[in-house]
């Protein structure tokens, strides 16, 4: 134990090492090696995706390191026993937040909904914690963290919750239960009482470990391919134009962003490169959040799946009411910043 605790002591400080100079190395790479010129559009490009890919990852690999060691505490079992039992507005909450901290993606929504609707737990709770688990994750947050600062990425935690417990509470007070599919109802699956998993300290690391490896290496393609086209735009797209279409001054920008965002196939490592440059060639806050939030949160892949079980009028009060939060969203922030 003591000789992982010193190995992962000798990474964390070769991780800040590296992160603290990388800006120093990126310069070093593209004007001393590379030789490019300074005010090319070319070398801007090039500058931007030198420095944001290890900036992301490194990021990205601390981060999913020590959430997969939260992530160890929260098997779907135990998901469920604490949410068993709660009352609509409480379990809002207590569900969106659990989603910020479970391992949980749209892929995962079938077996959720019917371990939750199997162990009674309400309708509306079960939405909430199934629209925070996908928009709310730790790649989500480190990436904003990393390129916009702390407090963007409070923000978005702040505001994905609130969609995620308004939402999910909306939904329960309708009663649309009988828009489940019928046979999920008819699921009467055994449950056994867990034994509390008695972990040490060395298997939680592990798990840790194990998080970094299975995560980075499903979404580093994904972050590549979003920096890459985010260097592009940065590179050559003028202010003036993304101004014009994503700016404050067109109204229609942020229902047109999410009408476009849904039913784009990305997740927060693809699409967060890409809203770093939109804000900076003078997209407006909102609008670029209620995109970034359609993608992660109303992707179509998510919406197709849980047609498995739920009935289109159960689908299209899901999409509407998330949807008009999120707009709601990014007209507020619009509004204030």
């Amino acid at each position: 134990m003591k000789q992982k605790i010193g190995i992962i002591t000798g990474l964390l400080i070769v991780w800040l090492a590296l992160y603290s100079n990388l800006e120093v190395i990126t310069d070093f790479l593209v004007y001393s090696v590379l030789q490019l010129e300074r005010t090319s559009p070319l070398t801007s490009v090039i500058h931007f995706f030198i420095y944001e890919v290890p900036k992301v990852l490194l990021l990205l690999t601390l981060i999913v390191f020590f959430v997969g060691i939260i992530r160890s505490y929260f098997s779907p079992e135990r998901t469920r026993t604490i949410l068993g039992g709660k009352k609509l507005f409480a379990g809002n909450v207590l569900a969106s937040l659990l989603g910020v901290v479970t391992p949980f993606c749209s892929c995962s929504a079938i077996p959720l909904f019917l371990g939750f609707v199997e162990s009674g737990i309400p309708l509306g709770v079960t939405f909430s914690f199934l629209i925070a688990a996908p928009m709310i994750n730790e790649v989500a947050l480190v990436l904003l963290f990393g390129l916009f600062g702390w407090k963007t990425a409070l923000l978005y935690m702040f505001t994905g919750l609130l969609i995620a417990i308004v939402s999910g509470y909306i939904i329960g007070r309708l009663k649309l239960e009988r828009y489940v599919e019928d046979w999920v109802y008819q699921i009467k699956a055994g449950h056994n009482d867990l034994a509390e998993e008695q972990r040490t300290l060395s298997d939680r690391i592990d798990a840790g470990i194990e998080s970094v490896k299975e995560i980075v290496a499903k979404v580093w393609v994904y972050i590549v391919v979003g920096i890459a086209i985010g260097a592009v735009v940065h590179g050559y797209v003028p202010e003036d134009f993304m101004a014009s279409i994503m700016g404050k001054s067109a109204w229609w920008s942020v229902p047109v962003s999410v009408l476009i965002g849904i039913p784009m196939y990305s997740n927060a490592a693809g699409i967060i490169p890409i809203v770093q440059v939109l804000l900076e060639k003078g997209a407006s806050l909102g609008t670029v959040l209620a995109f970034m939030m359609s993608v992660i949160g109303l992707s179509l892949p998510e919406t197709i799946i849980l047609k498995k079980v739920l009935k289109l009028p159960l689908i299209i009060t899901f999409v509407s009411i998330v949807g008009t939060g999120i707009i709601t969203v990014g007209y507020i922030f619009n509004f204030v910043f």
